[in-house]
């Protein structure tokens, strides 16, 4: 070979490897480029429900191969409770879990999800919670992309001094509520009393409630058996606190599809991962409650029924609420009628 086929050799050389450079190695450096991402969870790191949060955050890593790494900060310890979805629009974490109702009016048509309709668990509530806000998508949750939402099991009321077995024995106690379970202490003739639960048990232990309403799970998850002594089982009016899973839309949207689609599936899957995880809960919780000596009331059939019909005007007002303002709220609350069927 002469000198200039030598030179044009060795050109050509040079040329395949700056195209192997600029192409291959690009693709396979992307592809392992980490993606790291906050999470926001309001619950405790000790509460079953920030367990399953942070087990669906490891499975999004395993799936990713390590690629996406998602640090958990529990307790509201990045945002409070009622500042967790603002927080995820703002920026501030990437990914948060809180209730819809810890911003009252914030998801006027999700609302509907909470109603006193009659949900008989936690793993029933999940699943329609999770299918009704994916098929209405509501402009209110379209700042954000929505990966799952999850609901406790049917609530039930805990009282400190005074067991509950008649609407009457409600008039003048202050119950801790929020969202539209204070809309439902309020019509049972009770003064619901707002704020999270992270506040409640200081508040039961210095009196500045006589109860809270909630999921059974709470008596363990939160201690509260350990400052009341009676609950009331109220299955007919059995409502749910809906709670979203969200991520930053802009974060979102910069994920290449492959990851998307680990996200959502492990999403899919922790519907049942989530909503077994409230039954088994209130299983807990009505275990330690009883444990510790409390005591556990059923409403009659007559009584049950009375209470059935106070609260027939917080659907019937949701549904004026909504429509009025050219919302679908009709149409939710009958999908999760059928749905409950």
């Amino acid at each position: 070979m002469n000198r200039k086929g030598k030179i044009r050799f060795y050109c050509f050389l040079l040329l395949m490897a700056a195209a192997i450079v600029f192409t291959l190695p690009v693709n396979s450096i992307a592809k392992e480029k980490k993606i790291r991402l906050s999470y926001s969870i309001f619950f405790p790191p000790t509460h079953a429900q920030c367990k399953a949060g942070v087990a669906w955050a490891k499975e999004i890593e395993k799936r990713s191969n390590g690629q996406v790494e998602i640090t958990i900060y529990p307790g509201g310890t990045l945002t409070k409770a009622p500042q967790v979805y603002d927080g995820v629009v703002n920026g501030i974490s990437d990914i948060g879990m809180s209730c819809f109702a810890y911003t009252r009016g914030r998801f006027p048509l999700l609302e509907g999800l909470d109603l006193p309709v009659g949900y008989p668990d936690g793993k029933t509530a999940t699943r329609i919670a999770t299918a009704i806000t994916k098929e209405f998508n509501p402009k209110e949750v379209q700042d954000t992309k929505v990966l799952y939402v999850h609901a406790h099991g049917p609530g039930v009321l805990h009282t400190k001094k005074k067991a509950v077995q008649h609407l009457a024995d409600l008039k003048g106690m202050k119950i801790r509520s929020t969202g539209l379970s204070a809309k439902i202490i309020k019509t049972l003739g009770a003064l619901p009393v707002a704020m999270p639960q992270g506040d409640t048990y200081e508040a039961l232990q210095k009196g500045t409630v006589d109860g809270t309403i909630g999921p059974i799970e709470v008596l363990k998850g939160w201690k509260q058996a350990e400052v009341i002594k009676y609950s009331t089982d109220i299955p007919d009016i059995g409502y749910t606190t809906s709670m979203f899973v969200v991520m930053n839309k802009r974060k979102w949207q910069a994920l290449p599809d492959n990851l998307k689609k680990i996200f959502e599936d492990v999403s899919a899957e922790w519907v049942e991962v989530q909503g077994q995880a409230w039954d088994d809960a209130d299983a807990a919780g009505r275990a330690y409650t009883l444990a510790k000596g409390n005591k556990i009331f059923s409403l009659s059939a007559a009584e049950s029924a009375k209470w059935k019909t106070q609260v027939k005007p917080i659907l019937d007002d949701y549904v004026k609420k909504t429509t009025s303002k050219g919302m679908p709220g009709d149409k939710v609350l009958a999908k999760i009628q059928e749905m409950l069927k």
